[in-house]
C-alpha cells in the first residue's frame, strides 16, 4: 500500500480537512491502543496514519498562513 499523496489533501474543503484531521487522530489512538494489547497486526500502519497526518496539519498550516498574509496585505 502507497503512501497517501498530498495533492489528495490540498483537494479537500476546509470542513473536509478537519474531519479527515479528527479521523486520522482517532485512527492513531486505536493504533496506539492495539499495539498496547497486543492486537495489533499491520505495524505499518502507525507509519501511514502518521505521515497522512503531517500532510493534512501541513496544508491547514500553509491555508492559515495563506489567509494571515492576505489579511495583512488588504490592510496595507
Amino acid at each position: 500500500m502507497a503512501l497517501p499523496k498530498i495533492s489528495e489533501a490540498r483537494e479537500l474543503t476546509d470542513e473536509q480537512l478537519s474531519n479527515e484531521i479528527l479521523a486520522v487522530k482517532k485512527r492513531l489512538f486505536q493504533l496506539r491502543l492495539q499495539k498496547a494489547t497486543r492486537q495489533l497486526e499491520k505495524p505499518h500502519q502507525f507509519r501511514h496514519a502518521r505521515h497522512r497526518l503531517a500532510q493534512l496539519l501541513t496544508v491547514e498550516h500553509e491555508r492559515k498562513r495563506a489567509s494571515v498574509s492576505q489579511a495583512t496585505s488588504e490592510a496595507e
